[in-house]
């Protein structure tokens, strides 16, 4: 039996809830209009005030690790409904076609292979597969920019790019306001990617070039996520720490092909992932060895190459049920 103690603490959950500068009952991806809602890209102040930057505080001011049942709670219902919103986005898009890029958070605008990963993402798309990562700067904010991109000229790309390079890092001021206005420049509603950040990185913008965002607290979610949905494979493009644990997480799934198959692992840059990140010849070595099976791996600098092994696993797979 609930007791008069018991409802009032109930009744204050409820109103907590209803307090948070998050939507706890939402159903439904964010997009840049959403998780940017307040900010005004000529107005560089109002980022500070916009919605993003909102929960960001308050998830700092109440610990990464929430202090408050109530708050826990609270960031609980919040990545349920998003999590929710991922299988109603897979239903209207063949989870077979969506590939993932994983890389470094630090990539520069300027830095040539933000470019190759642009050029890259914008081609596959234009193949027919949708693009996610996630959803933050870097090698991440250039999938994204390449599938916002797709129907696009060469030209109108690199046009692009050039409107980006005025603010390189995520760290420099306009980063966040030269992206909305490359996405003003040349709108699009055809194209579809899914980027999917967290607020535990919250230090690092969101790209707004992701058409569909799910935005977690929870990073371990997060992770999950976008290792398990990138059925038709994932590039590795060169990054640090974070990107060294995708690649064995992935493996681990792909090993034990816990969804039925293992899908592709490339590897783009071959001299970094042979000799400053030299864990392409462990992976080949592993796999000789019998300590891991059914990887798909492949390690290449051609983008040409890249596509083919893609285009070739979806076109071989086209049959199959997932």
């Amino acid at each position: 039996m609930i007791t008069t103690t018991d409802f009032n603490e109930l009744k204050g959950i409820r109103e907590y809830l209803m307090a948070v500068p998050y939507d706890v009952t939402r159903r439904s991806l964010y997009n840049a209009a959403d998780l940017y809602r307040g900010y005004n890209y000529t107005d560089e102040q109002t980022f500070s005030t916009c919605y993003d930057s909102k929960v960001y505080q308050h998830y700092i001011a109440n610990g990464k690790q929430a202090k408050k049942v109530e708050e826990s709670l609270a960031r609980t219902l919040h990545d349920h409904g998003i999590h929710m919103a991922m299988d109603e986005f897979f239903k209207n898009h063949d989870a077979r076609l969506c590939l993932g890029i994983m890389g470094g958070h630090a990539l520069l605008r300027t830095d040539s292979s933000y470019r190759d990963i642009v050029f890259l993402s914008k081609r596959l798309t234009e193949k027919g597969f949708f693009m996610l990562s996630g959803g933050g700067p870097g090698a991440m904010e250039a999938t994204h920019m390449g599938a916002w991109m797709a129907g696009n000229t060469t030209v109108e790309t690199n046009d692009a790019l050039s409107m980006l390079s005025v603010a390189p890092s995520f760290k420099d001021n306009r980063w966040l306001a030269s992206a909305f206005q490359v996405m003003e420049k040349y709108p699009q509603s055809e194209y579809v990617s899914l980027g999917i950040p967290t607020w535990l990185y919250g230090h690092e913008p969101s790209t707004p070039f992701a058409t569909h965002i799910a935005k977690f607290f929870e990073n371990s979610i997060r992770e999950d996520s976008i290792l398990t949905l990138a059925f038709g494979g994932i590039v590795y493009t060169p990054g640090s720490a974070g990107t060294m644990q995708e690649i064995f997480q992935d493996a681990v799934q792909n090993h034990y092909l816990s969804f039925g198959f293992s899908s592709p692992m490339v590897f783009m840059g071959k001299k970094f992932w042979t000799e400053e990140m030299p864990v392409y010849p462990l992976l080949q070595s592993l796999m000789q060895s019998g300590k891991y099976k059914n990887l798909r791996l492949s390690i290449t600098d051609s983008l040409d190459e890249i596509i083919n092994v893609l285009v070739q696993f979806r076109d071989d797979n086209a049959a199959t049920k997932m």
